[in-house]
Formats: structure tokens, sequence, C-alpha cells
């Protein structure tokens, strides 16, 4: 009788739980048996590991096999398991010693012939591995850039077992069969890229690597002076925008180019957001860290599963967790389906979402920028002179009211984007200016709120809560009272109190001020209500 163990990681959502692999061999009747809540794929790698370790010129066990993965109420889904069961059998089998890999985590899935193939969620398995204290992870020679992401764990990047069976009995290392010829795509790597997963969500293009000059610039964008100020004041404190004009207005350049004007992201976060990148199976290969704010874009046809996450099984992350720590961009926001857009109202505060299912509960990062773009009605020329809107009121209203109130209360910035003139159109009003000197600024305003949040849990205006900013960090006296009046008319709640109050420190270290002024407040108060007060016209968000 034999027996050995080794360790893999099961993934639930974007967090790891190690699973102990057991293998057990007795005498009787060749049979191969796998339990501990294996879903589909997972029972299928019987067949895989056999003809693995037959190919790989080991020899199968001729015995009564049991693998058991514990704990066994945690659900295991996914091939990545293959390479931990076929080394835990060999253990049992005396061709590795069961010592060497008692305390090794291996991830990776086996083809038939031995080769070790990428999987997905690399890096929060690892990361996984690591909190629970082990040290040595053996993943696919793929994916061992983004395991190496951890710091103090020893990475081992295979691309056969037969490769790892020598390294483990310090036998002779054979050479590998070539590869495919240069320019070919890799087939190893098909697993890692889901297909339709990234379509409208993923990494902001013009990713590091590509050509510099098709990056989205804030100088393209044609006039829309007080829709660019709005952009710069989103990005300098984390508030989200509501857009709304007639087609061809600017609304979705706007949008595109707010990622680029967002400060890069810290380790901490970058970490983060490959983490939900990986598992979702929309990590590029050959990056295998994000370093820039993620940019999703959703259509208006989306299902609240796909917006906020869900699916059948373990729930899979949605559009909310790809764009953490970066932009989600909902374009034509009244053609949402109401009950996915009320589904944004919990992450919009709490910065994560939690999906329950009878697989069990997920807990999603979700910490994101929304920008909503909406026409004024159907045809999109309410607010147009002369443009012939022919949409009855009863339509306009309606069409208006998809929108609900609590999710507009959680928005901070709300802009009226105008049609472009035609000199604006041409450039005679002259050029705007480029996004490198905006997000310049962007970058000042959050080292001098960074400088005051230091010690706190909070890191930018948009997320310290309104008690702290009434009694801590109290406004300039008498600063408040355009927005206490608004108040006292019911033309702003608690909330929205609260957040022209964030607004207005987010405008107050645009321009380098110690604490909000009176006029900061009145800028804050005219991008959170959309009513034009002058405000915007006396200074910039930039000066």
């Amino acid at each position: 009788m034999g027996f050995a163990r080794a360790c893999s990681v099961a993934l639930v959502g974007v967090d790891g739980v190690v699973v102990e692999v057991q293998a057990d061999l007795e005498p009787g009747v060749a049979a191969f048996t796998l339990v501990g809540l294996p879903d589909k794929t997972l029972v299928e790698s019987r067949d895989r590991v056999r003809a693995a370790v037959v190919n790989s010129g080991a020899a199968w066990p001729q015995k009564k096999l049991t693998v058991g993965l514990s704990p066994a109420s945690v659900p295991k889904a996914g091939a990545g398991f293959d390479l931990a069961v076929a080394v835990a059998v060999l253990g049992a089998a005396e061709v590795v010693d069961p010592a060497v890999i008692a305390d090794l985590v291996l991830i990776g899935e086996l083809g038939l012939d031995g080769r070790v193939r990428p999987v997905r969620g690399i890096l929060p398995a690892v990361l996984a591995a690591a909190e629970a204290g082990y040290r040595q992870v053996v993943v696919p020679q793929q994916c061992a850039a983004e395991a190496a992401l951890v710091p103090d764990v020893s990475v081992l990047g295979v691309r056969s077992l037969r490769r790892l069976i020598a390294v483990l009995t310090d036998g002779e290392v054979p050479e590998e069969e070539p590869g495919d010829p240069p320019g070919r795509p890799d087939p190893m790597l098909a697993g890692l890229l889901v297909p339709g997963a990234g379509l409208g969500t993923g990494l902001a293009p013009g990713r590091p690597g590509g050509d510099c000059t098709d990056l989205p610039d804030l100088a393209d964008v044609a006039g829309q002076h007080t829709a660019r100020r709005a952009l710069e004041v989103a990005a300098a404190g984390g508030h989200h925008l509501f857009l709304s004009g007639p087609p061809g207005a600017g609304k979705t350049m706007l949008a595109e180019r707010l990622p680029w004007i967002l400060p890069p992201l810290t380790r901490q976060d970058s970490v983060e957001v490959t983490a939900v990148h990986s598992v979702a199976g929309i990590l590029p290969p050959g990056e295998p860290l994000v370093s820039r704010p993620p940019y999703c874009a959703p259509h208006h046809s989306a299902t609240m599963q796909s917006l906020v996450g869900g699916g059948t099984g373990v729930p899979r992350p949605g559009a909310v967790s790809l764009a953490h720590r970066g932009v989600l961009f909902l374009d034509e926001a009244p053609e949402f389906h109401s009950r996915a857009l009320d589904a944004l109202r919990q992450p919009l505060e709490s910065g994560h979402v939690v999906i329950a299912r009878a697989a069990g509960v997920v807990r999603l990062p979700a910490r994101f920028l929304m920008v909503l773009a909406a026409n004024p009605c159907p045809c999109g020329r309410h607010t147009l002179l002369g443009a012939g809107c022919e949409c009855p009121p009863s339509v306009i209203r309606r069409y208006q009211a998809r929108l609900s109130g609590p999710l507009l209360d959680r928005v901070d910035l709300r802009v009226e984007v105008e049609p472009v003139t035609r000199g604006d159109l041409l450039g005679q009003g002259g050029r705007g200016e480029p996004s490198e000197r905006v997000a310049h600024r962007v970058r000042e305003a959050r080292e001098r709120a960074g400088a005051r949040l230091a010690g706190t849990p909070w890191r930018i205006n948009s997320e310290v809560p309104g008690q702290e900013l009434r009694t801590r960090w109290q406004a300039a006296p008498g600063a408040l009272a355009p927005a206490e009046r608004e108040m006292e008319r019911g033309m702003l709640t608690a909330r929205g109190l609260d957040r022209v109050l964030r607004v207005a420190w987010t405008v107050a270290d645009l321009r380098g001020r110690d604490r909000p002024e009176p006029l900061d407040v009145a800028v804050a108060l005219e991008l959170r209500t959309g009513i034009a007060r002058g405000a915007m016209s006396l200074t910039g968000a930039g000066t």
C-alpha cells in the first residue's frame, strides 16, 4: 500500500483555498476513483492524468487508486488540479519521494502527451498558497512570470510532466521537443483567453508595448470645456460622472480618454486587477501585470449577471469587477435593463459585490469609477433648437426615468454635453489640452489628497465618509451655506450634500488650496445638480 499527498488551489471567485490532493494505492482490481466534490472537468482528469503519466515514460500503477481532494466541502472546478493529481499518484507509486512533494503546490492542466498547459487564475491561486504558508509552487512555464509576482515564493515553471519528474527525482532533465515555428500562435495559450470574455471589457486600448501615437488623447475632443473640467475632477477624486447630451457631441470620446488621465496603478492595485483579469480569462499573454487602470464598456444589452457577476456554478467576475480600480462606461445608459442598473447601487457604495448562489457566496472587488452617458430622449434631439424632436413629453419622461433616483443620487457629477460648434470642430477655438498635461494636474491633486488622508483607510476624496469631512476636515466658514440651502429646498439629499463636499475637496486639491472655499463649493454644487450657476466660468478645474 502506498500513500502520498501534494497540494493545489481551488478558486472561489478571486479567492483561493489550498486543497490537499491525497493519493492512496491498495491491492485490488485496477480502478481510479476521484472524490472531493469535483466538477465535470475535474472528473475527466482521470483520463488525462493516466495518459500523461504513461506518455511521460512512467508506469501507471495497476492497483486500486483513490484520489481525494480535501477539504471535501469546497467545490473544485477546472483542469488546474491535473498536475497535482499526477504527482500525488507518482508519489504513492514511489516514482517520486512522497516527502519531497508533501508541501509542494502544483497548478496546471495536463495534455494527453504529458505537456503542462497553462490555466487561468494563477496569480490569485499563488497568492492564496503564500497566505497559507506555502513557499514552493510549480506552474506551467507560460504562467511563471505571473506567479513570480507574489513575493517570497519560489516558482518553478515546467513545460512537461517528464521534466517535472526528472527535477523531483534529481534525474537527467530531458531536452524539450522543438516548439512551433516562429510566427505561429502557441496552442498552449488557448486556455488562457476565454472566447468572448473580453468583449467590451478589459484593458484600455494602447497597452504598454503598443504604438503610443494611437493612445486616446483629450486634445482630440473638440470644445466641451465644461465636460473636460468635469472629467478632470472625476479623475482627481474618483467621482462618478453622468454625461447627458445629443448624439455626436463627444460623450463616448470623453469616456474613452478618462483612463489615460488617471494615475498608474500602485503595486497593490496592479496585483488586485491582475488577479481578477486572470480569473476572468482576459489577461493578455506576455503581460503578467496590469499597470494601467482598466476600461470596461459593456453593451446595453448586458444582463445583470454580466454586469455584477454570476453564472452557473461558482459565480464569475462581472464588468464591475473587471473595471476594479478603473473605469466602467455605460453608454446609452437608459437602454440598460433597470434591474441591471439598480444592481450597481451596492458596489458603488461599498467597493465590492457579494454574490450568493447555491454553490456558495463570493465576494468580488468592485471599486470603479462609473461614467454614464445618455441622450436626452429616444431620438436624441430634445435639447437641440430646431432639430425636429417629435418625442411626446410622456415618452421623454419615461425615457429619462429609466435611470432611477437612487442610482443617480450616487453619481457625483452631472454634465450637459452641448453640441459641438463649427468653430470648435474646425479648430478655430484652439486645440484643447492634451491628456498628459491634465494627467499631471490629476496626479498632483491625488498626492495632496493622499498626504491629507495618510494614516486613514481612504486614499481619494470619493472614499471619505461625509461625517469625517464635516468634523475632521472642515471647509472654510460659510462655504457650505449654498449647499445647505439646496438641501433645505429638497434639491439635495443627505448623501448628496456629502458628495458635494467630497467634490469640493477635489476642486480645492486641483486648485492647490488647503481647504474648500465658497467658490470650490459652488463649482461642486453646479457639477452635482447640473444647473449652471456661473461658477464653472469663474474658475477652471486646474486653476
